[in-house]
């Protein structure tokens, strides 16, 4: 049986990968300040972006994500484990995104990815001090219209 404890940290956690999906869907780049640890490790390799820590993080969706003209982050089905103040979470990712193309037409781009994230209770509040991503696929359907 879960304690109320574990309840609250894992609704909590939920809600902190909500947030980032949040920030990073509405291209508000500092709300992932309160998202990550400061000295977090950011891993999104595995889908061909990035790696480092916050600051190039945010410069890399910054400059990658306005070339996009529409996407969204559906996360789901996370797997959680509580000890104390820290915790591991895997987490389904799918991201739809549509690609610019010629003569107006787009491409839409379906990924599936899972997130791996260490957390840590940094002043009562989780938050993700490693991410790296896992692929799990990338497919994309040619001519959309949208």
């Amino acid at each position: 049986m879960l304690s109320l404890q574990e309840i609250s940290d894992r609704l909590e956690i939920q809600d902190l990968l909500v947030r980032y999906a949040h920030a990073v869907d509405t291209e508000q780049w500092d709300l992932l300040d309160d998202v990550f640890t400061p000295d977090a490790h950011v891993d999104y390799s595995a889908m061909g972006g990035s790696a480092g820590d916050l600051t190039e993080t945010k410069k890399f969706l910054a400059q990658v994500m306005p070339n996009f003209p529409a996407f969204q982050h559906l996360v789901a089905n996370s797997s959680v484990t509580v000890d104390g103040d820290t915790a591991t979470a895997r987490t389904i990712c799918h991201n739809p995104m549509l690609v610019p193309g010629q003569d107006g037409a787009k491409t839409l781009m379906l990924c599936g990815l899972w997130y791996l994230d260490t957390l840590v209770r940094v002043d009562g509040a989780w938050r993700i001090a490693q991410r790296v991503e896992e692929k799990s696929y990338m497919f994309l359907v040619e001519g959309t219209s949208a």
